[in-house]
């Protein structure tokens, strides 16, 4: 059982820029959007969110949705942030932001920054895999973007240290297996080139591994 009494380190968002510990080696400042809190607790560095008043009674017993799936997408642009891509998903018609993290370039955002928002903060349902059966990786799937184009490049180096940084604090606390980490392109009934063949390449041939490796207790 997850010890949900010692917190080790606290992600609080607000205007100014704040560490995140989810392993023994201190990060590099990271940015993220406002109100969202972030607990890393027990001795596994579990990450937890403060669910708000409201939130399914179903999962304030754990203190989060029951995620099965990490999707990572690009944003198939050369520059953005959280509030650009917000901007542009409701323009199309959609309730708000549709992924949950954005991992900026340096073109829209620091580059290597990670931007945490509102729908993660609340626990809700992703709008950036739809399609698949059972609507299942919206639904228990979080959605990770990185700005950029990665059908010939791969993401900056500092986005790639925030992405693996994320993914494994994130597989290890819900239990996601380094198979259920995916790239889009992935995801059943999927037909799409995201999150391209660099970035597909690198979730493949060496996130999953870093995923495994954390959860066996390595670095």
């Amino acid at each position: 059982m997850r010890d949900k009494r010692t917190w080790m380190s606290v992600w609080t968002c607000g205007l100014a820029l704040l560490t995140v510990e989810c392993s023994p080696e201190p990060s590099e400042e990271l940015a993220v959007l406002p109100y969202h809190e972030l607990e890393l607790s027990g001795p596994g560095r579990t990450p937890r969110v403060r669910l708000p008043a409201g939130a399914p009674k179903a999962w304030q017993a754990e203190g989060y949705r029951p995620w099965r799936h990490i999707v990572i997408h690009h944003s198939a642009t050369d520059a953005g942030s959280a509030a650009v891509f917000d901007k542009w998903h409701r323009a199309r018609g959609w309730d708000e932001l549709g992924y949950h993290f954005v991992i900026d370039n340096g073109h829209g955002g620091p580059d290597g920054r990670i931007e945490v928002s509102r729908r993660w903060t609340i626990q809700k349902w992703g709008a950036h895999c739809g399609g698949t059966p059972a609507n299942e990786y919206n639904n228990y799937g979080i959605g990770i973007c990185l700005v950029g184009t990665f059908s010939r490049r791969r993401p900056s180096e500092r986005q790639l240290a925030s992405l693996d940084r994320l993914v494994t604090c994130l597989a290890g606390a819900y239990g996601i297996a380094p198979e259920r980490v995916i790239g889009h392109r992935d995801a059943p009934k999927a037909s799409t080139d995201c999150p391209g063949d660099r970035l597909e390449k690198y979730i493949v041939g060496t996130l999953r591994a870093k995923v495994a490796d954390a959860a066996r207790g390595g670095s």
